[in-house]
């Protein structure tokens, strides 16, 4: 049959032949919209069922197919195409990296301080424990709940253990401790943590003024001690000045004082020499006093003095030498 016979049918009239007859006369040919609407309800029929059992299927980049007959896993696809017959049913499970947002975890430090922290916990399926994590606790790899759950109890206990000072000082060594706890936790659901960041790690206000406090003061104490060892060292200063000033008037004096007495030592040896000349050697001696004499006569004026007292020398008279 034809596509025009089966879709296309004649049109016919009836009228009257040359005799006045009735008589059907071929018109033209029509579309047939009953076998159109048949056909094509059929062909809609077949293409549902052959998507629905089309057995060629794919497995994104980041995920497994985990293939499933009446509910029972019966294999592991990895990423590509994968063939599943009808009766199969497969699931696309991600093993991507998943991210977790928690917000506001509570908890206590072991001086009864309460503590926040917002983390965001990176983490993603162990591709070899698909089919335990898919069979327990999620069909498409999405384990948020259960993650944000661990990470607080993890918090919880990791916080009990540090004074809130040393939250602070210690925080690397906190999340540290957070991480390995939290690895061994989500290790239980099939679950490999990858980073963990902490994110606005705050006190209870009175608690955080006090530091704000603590710090302050401190700071003022560090300040003062700076300005009094500053005043130190400035008197230190001043006092090895006035000692090197006083150093060097003593060293003054004392060159002084030794000049002085050498002089004088020179002084009376020279005396000393004269005199024991003088004693050694009696011409010179009367040598000398000859010439005291000398000046004395060179210096005299001709007059003989008006009062002469007992025992006083006349100068120029004595007749007996």
């Amino acid at each position: 049959m034809s596509f025009a016979s089966r879709y296309f049918k004649p049109r016919t009239r009836l009228q009257a032949d040359a005799g006045g007859s009735p008589a059907l006369t071929v018109t033209g040919a029509g579309p047939d919209l009953g076998a159109i609407v048949r056909d094509g309800a059929i062909a809609l029929v077949l293409l549902i069922v052959l998507v629905s059992f089309w057995p060629i299927r794919s497995v994104p980049t980041g995920s497994r197919g985990v293939i499933t007959v009446g509910g029972a896993i019966r294999g592991l696809q990895g990423e590509g195409f994968a063939l599943v017959a009808p009766w199969q049913k497969l699931d696309v499970f991600n093993i991507r990296a998943e991210q977790a947002d928690i917000e506001g975890a509570e908890g206590s430090t072991s001086d009864t301080q309460p503590v926040k922290v917002s983390l965001t916990v990176r983490y993603s399926i162990s591709p070899e424990r698909v089919a335990e994590v898919y069979e327990k606790y999620s069909h498409d790899g999405n384990l948020s709940n259960y993650v944000q759950t661990a990470t607080q109890e993890v918090f919880k206990a990791v916080t009990a253990r540090y004074t809130a000072p040393d939250l602070i000082s210690l925080r690397a060594a906190v999340s540290a401790d957070i991480t390995a706890a939290l690895r061994a936790k989500l290790g239980t659901y099939g679950a490999q943590v990858i980073s963990i960041d902490m994110r606005n790690f705050a006190f209870s206000d009175s608690y955080m003024r006090a530091i704000n406090d603590k710090v302050t003061q401190e700071q003022l104490r560090l300040a003062a001690e700076n300005k009094l060892k500053t005043v130190e060292a400035e008197q230190k200063q001043k006092v090895a000045i006035a000692e090197a000033e006083a150093n060097a008037v003593k060293a003054t004096a004392d060159g002084e004082a030794y000049a002085k007495i050498k002089v004088a030592t020179a002084e009376a040896q020279s005396l000393q020499v004269q005199n024991d000349a003088l004693a050694k050697n009696k011409d010179v001696l009367e040598l000398r006093r000859i010439e005291v004499e000398l000046v004395k006569a060179q210096k005299w004026n001709g007059a003989l003095p008006t009062a002469i007292y007992a025992g006083a020398p006349i100068p120029f008279l004595n007749v007996g030498k």
